[in-house]
């Protein structure tokens, strides 16, 4: 190899990481443009205890849905922000429903919710969910309208985000 072209691959690799760099910057705000336009989709799952829990049970109050893992630590950043607004703005009808996926064998959600001293509850097995949801990670978090319309997206676990509690209250003043 000779110096000149180590330089010339030096170059290329620097540009295509710019490039990687500035088009996975530019993801979030081209996803969540796509998403608050976006009907939420049904769904139907069930609790860790069996109970069936559906979006059709949420609509005509404002949701925060919540896709999460139990072994997710950005979760367990984002949760009580969540139920923090959820308190809040509690008068406004604002309930969190969560979803938990891609969890490990012997998983229980409810039960890992519970220690952490809250009392949202949350579905399991959400795999196919998550999918027809566009999520592709955790905290994955929706913020929908009582007429069923998600507002806002957030893949974050920056809890002093501003736009969550914005989310929050145009989610109430639909």
């Amino acid at each position: 190899m000779t110096i000149k072209n180590s330089a010339f691959g030096f170059i290329f690799l620097c540009i295509f990481s710019l490039t990687a760099v500035n088009v996975n910057a530019a993801a979030p705000n081209t996803t969540n443009a796509n998403v608050n336009s976006m009907q939420a989709p049904p769904w139907q799952l069930t609790t860790q205890s069996g109970e069936i829990i559906s979006r059709k049970q949420y609509l005509g109050g404002p949701v925060i849905l919540h896709f999460w893992a139990t072994w997710c630590p950005y979760c367990k950043k984002l949760q009580p922000k969540l139920v923090e607004l959820e308190k809040k703005y509690q008068d406004a009808g604002v309930k969190i429903v969560a979803i938990s996926f891609y969890e490990d064998e012997g998983a229980q959600p409810q039960d890992v919710i519970e220690q952490r001293g809250y009392n949202f509850i949350t579905a399991v097995n959400g795999d196919k969910v998550a999918a027809q949801y566009g999520v592709r990670g955790t905290p994955t978090t929706f913020f929908i309208d009582a007429k069923g319309k998600v507002i806002f997206k957030s893949s974050s676990s920056d809890i002093n985000d501003p736009k969550l509690e914005q989310a929050v209250k145009a989610i109430i003043s639909k």
